[in-house]
């Protein structure tokens, strides 16, 4: 049950995207969440914006994913949390 809960919480993702340096690790790391955007800029999946680009809530299974990409970004610009 308790991973049922965890999977239905949403979290947010957020991107400095004035500081992205479109080194492409966040969307190959993690495409569910993150993707190229037309500027060339990372930004969050159209889907699940709440903010614009820059801001998002993702299912929660998808945290651990945002996670790895957040620490992967060598500029350190995305932001996971709940």
């Amino acid at each position: 049950m308790r991973e049922r809960q965890l999977a239905l919480a949403m979290v947010r993702v957020t991107i400095e995207r004035e500081e992205c340096t479109s080194c492409a690790l966040c969307w190959e790391t993690c495409p569910e969440v993150f993707e190229e955007g037309p500027d060339g800029f990372a930004q969050i999946m159209e889907e699940y914006q709440t903010d614009g680009p820059e801001a998002g809530k993702v299912p929660g299974e998808m945290k651990e994913c945002a996670v790895d990409a957040a620490d992967g970004c060598p500029v350190e610009i995305i932001k996971v949390g709940e």
